[in-house]
């Protein structure tokens, strides 16, 4: 495994933890989510984003 698998695998597992704390936020409702749901999934898109460009970076470099 070279170092951008390693980064891919840290930032697919943070994108579920915040989709897991933002989802566990709205199903809840309360303060929480009105003060932190929009943030977090702000936070998952950008680390999907993240994700995607390093699946690119993988495929083009041929690993």
């Amino acid at each position: 495994m070279n170092a951008l698998t390693i980064l891919l695998i840290i930032v697919m597992l943070a994108t579920t933890a915040v989709l897991g704390v933002g989802l566990f936020g709205f199903f809840t409702g309360g303060a929480f989510n009105a003060r932190y749901g929009n943030r977090l999934m702000q936070a998952r898109v950008g680390l999907q984003a993240l994700a995607l460009l390093l699946v690119a970076a993988l495929v083009f470099l041929g690993r």
